[in-house]
């Protein structure tokens, strides 16, 4: 499975009904709003302004030539979580350029903590995941969310299917990259093979199959990351320290009734041999 990437987000009614029309004066003048103002009510209408024009690739350009992430990304300090969420709206859709990130990445630690901190299956805590998914469609900013991989899997553990998604997007994508593996299989997990299951969510239980896969394929590639240093709860040790148990599970998911699923089990248990 290749890197996934989230879409813009619309994220509702902002100060203009044509945001696609916006020029440079436009969004100088909402920065400079934005910048100026300490009313959440008006920080909130400009985050959103500001996010559904940059679902435009020119847009996207202008606010950062403007200055304008720095100062959507200045919002995450907001107490008010409503503001908070508007501006990871913002920086989502203004990440979908490439020189963007190079200035978001100053920012991942933040939301980082801010995702983890923000009340389970909110929409600030979604908002916080979508950003570091589009944030990990490359490798270049993986090392960067290594220290919060254990926050990720405990959202993961935790949360509903609609946040059990949006984790194991940004763990596929991490997991894809090989640098990562050492630090995705010492990572505690115990629950992980539980959700290796026909009863899991169909959408929860193939991305549950793809980052183990990501994982083994990596492993066989590199015998160095398969020792007995792990902790008997983690990755590793869930998934491999009981291969009969994880043998199993596998055996009665090639009949499960979807064929993506049953076609990522084959891949796995190939991967395996």
């Amino acid at each position: 499975m290749v890197p996934l990437q989230e879409a813009p987000q619309k994220a509702g009614t902002d100060l203009s009904n044509s945001t696609h029309d916006f020029g440079a004066d436009d969004i100088r003048n909402l920065i400079h709003l934005l910048e100026s103002t300490e009313d959440p009510a008006i920080q909130e209408q400009v985050l959103i302004t500001l996010s559904n024009s940059a679902a435009f690739s020119v847009n996207q350009d202008i606010i950062r030539n403007l200055g304008g992430l720095s100062v959507v990304g200045k919002m995450l300090s907001v107490p008010l979580d409503s503001v908070k969420e508007k501006a990871l709206n913002a920086l989502n859709n203004l990440s979908m350029n490439i020189k963007n990130q190079e200035v978001i990445k100053i920012y991942i630690a933040k939301v980082c903590g801010v995702t983890y901190l923000a009340p389970l299956n909110s929409e600030l805590q979604l908002a916080g995941l979508r950003l570091l998914t589009n944030m990990s469609v490359t490798n270049n900013y993986h090392y960067m969310m290594t220290s919060s991989i254990p926050d990720f899997l405990h959202l993961l553990s935790g949360g509903n299917e609609r946040t059990q998604v949006q984790v194991l997007k940004l763990l596929v994508n991490l997991s894809a990259n090989p640098d990562m593996t050492e630090h995705l299989l010492n990572a505690q997990a115990p629950f992980l093979l539980s959700l290796c299951d026909s009863c899991t969510n169909k959408d929860v239980l193939l991305r549950v199959l793809v980052f183990i896969t990501n994982l083994t394929k990596h492993m066989k590639k590199d015998k160095s990351t398969v020792h007995s240093e792990y902790n008997e709860d983690s990755v590793f040790s869930v998934l491999w320290g009981n291969s009969t148990l994880c043998a199993q599970k596998l055996a009665y998911l090639l009949h499960h009734h979807d064929t993506e699923v049953r076609e990522q089990v084959a891949e796995l248990i190939m991967q395996q041999c």
